[in-house]
């Protein structure tokens, strides 16, 4: 294998070389917060790192959360834990760089749904990456999947639902 292939950097970054591609509905944002790229969070390669990438989404994620009056476990037991996460780099980020995280919802179904995430550096107006967090409400106690509380479903009235 020529060695150019295996690693994309060495023939120049191109924002088509992701194999999946993330579009989701403009009107299912809900909620944006800034972060800042930390020094800690650039890799070997001078760019943010997917780990912290990660770190950064799970902190749009509680922002949002907490913004809307959704607590990490209700007194049940019940919250909400992440299924998966897919997320595709669109370009780099950099130390102190502002990310802008506009956060929404969608497919929504009785368990759960997917939390979205649009990343921008709001400075040059590029698109940094997209991402999607699969959810379901679990209760911590039973460690059992429990259905959507009506409390949350009615906090995000515009959502599709899927069965």
């Amino acid at each position: 294998m020529n060695p150019s292939t295996r690693h994309p950097a060495r023939t120049g970054w191109h924002a088509d070389m992701a194999r999946l591609t993330l579009t989701f509905p403009e009107d299912q944002y809900y909620y944006t917060t800034l972060l800042t790229v930390r020094v800690t969070d650039i890799n070997a390669a001078n760019h943010l790192g997917n780990d912290s990438m990660i770190s950064m989404i799970s902190e749009a994620r509680a922002r949002f959360l907490f913004e809307y009056g959704i607590t990490d476990t209700e007194r049940d037991g019940t919250g909400i834990i992440v299924t998966d996460l897919a997320t595709t780099y669109r370009a780099e980020a950099h130390a102190r760089d502002q990310l802008l995280f506009e956060v929404g919802v969608m497919d929504f179904n009785k368990y759960g749904g997917d939390i979205t995430f649009r990343i921008t550096r709001p400075r040059d107006k590029t698109l940094v990456a997209m991402a999607k967090q699969g959810f379901v409400f679990f209760n911590y106690k039973t460690s059992q999947v429990v259905a959507m509380p009506e409390e949350f479903r009615a906090k995000f009235d515009r959502v599709n639902w899927v069965d």
